[in-house]
């Protein structure tokens, strides 16, 4: 199949690591008809019996993060956490965008870990795999049902997302950042609404990431914008307005990640760009190897965020200065666990 598909980032589904036999579509002659047939999503339920994950990563500033859905209907092509869709049986290509694991639970497994003696409050990060605020949750509601828990036990929570779908918890956000519970980080990769069409399919919009950002700074809620992945020769050149208009609509800090290309993402970004911008591919794949060593890919800790070598050093000073520029670049401020009230109700605490 060389044709794009509509309203995905990815083409294809490579081979799972983990599994030792796949189906091979190129012994396959699909007709025209399929080659432009819509991939529906699905939804499964996930069973898991916790709902916070630990993190040790010494380049990670949390170590709790929740996430309601594993997969994400986004279909960022370039979307470090599609590996981890191996793990579930699935591939790291269309599957991680069209068979969604559903939580639907992920409240009252959460609002049992609040109740329980052994939870010490601490700020538990809000799409640290995948975005909690993807097209499903419009219907499901999960996040927000989170949300709520959040609120009640004023247990703080940091959230980032590319939807402007967050703005339908503002009753719930304005709460937790009167308690110093909460920062919101929008993520902002392109101002390109072209780009950002057909490498981030089903997120909002650029415009509709402003409002947010406006939107949500008039409510005094803590905001800023990060540029999740920063892509060498195809977005560096935008961060001066992306941190300038940012800014202008409200945001109050700022930060960024390079261009990570684990397992499997690598194939499909490249293949992406060869289909899409095929005069620029090379330029790009170039650039993220000068920052990646000579690789495509880099995962050692203290490198894998921010690359090395010239590049890395240019683009990690360009977003400095602009930061520094438009106001951006102070810390985020301090989330209070100070107020958080164990809510055990009428039942016993026997964890």
């Amino acid at each position: 199949m060389t044709t794009p598909l509509r309203g995905r980032g990815a083409r294809t589904n490579p081979p799972n690591r983990f599994e030792t036999l796949r189906l091979d579509s190129t012994v396959f002659e699909p007709d025209e008809e399929e080659l432009h047939r819509p991939v529906a999503t699905r939804f499964y339920r996930d069973r898991s019996r916790t709902v916070l994950e630990r993190n040790d990563s010494p380049d990670i500033p949390f170590r709790y993060s929740l996430n309601p859905y594993r997969g994400c209907e986004h279909g960022c092509v370039y979307c470090y956490a599609r590996p981890s869709h191996e793990y579930l049986g699935f591939s790291a290509g269309l599957d991680f965008e069209s068979k969604i694991m559903v939580k639907t639970d992920a409240p009252e497994l959460l609002e049992r870990t609040f109740r329980s003696a052994r939870w010490k409050p601490e700020p538990v990060a809000l799409s640290g795999n995948t975005d909690c605020y993807q097209p499903a949750e419009r219907a499901l509601m999960l996040t927000r049902r989170c949300l709520e828990v959040f609120r009640r036990f004023r247990n703080p929570v940091s959230i980032t997302t590319k939807n402007a779908l967050i703005l339908r918890d503002l009753d719930h956000l304005t709460s937790l950042a009167e308690a110093d519970c909460v920062h919101v980080a929008i993520s902002i990769t392109s101002l390109d609404h072209s780009l950002v069409r057909v490498m981030e399919p089903r997120t909002s919009a650029p415009a509709r990431r402003l409002e947010t950002i406006a939107e949500l700074a008039r409510r005094n809620i803590p905001v800023g914008v990060t540029m999740a992945p920063v892509i060498p020769g195809l977005t560096d050149e935008e961060i001066p307005q992306v941190l300038a208009q940012a800014a202008q609509a409200g945001a109050r800090y700022s930060g960024y990640t390079l261009l990570r290309l684990p397992g499997a993402v690598a194939e499909l970004f490249v293949d992406w760009l060869r289909t899409r911008y095929p005069s620029r591919a090379d330029r790009v794949i170039n650039r993220i190897r000068d920052t990646r060593g000579g690789e495509l890919d880099d995962c050692r800790f203290g490198i894998r965020m921010e690359g090395e070598g010239e590049i890395a050093r240019a683009i990690d000073q360009l977003f400095t200065l602009n930061a520094r520029k438009y106001s951006l670049d102070a810390p985020w401020s301090e989330l209070s666990t100070t107020r958080f009230r164990r809510d055990t109700g009428s039942q016993l605490e026997l964890l």
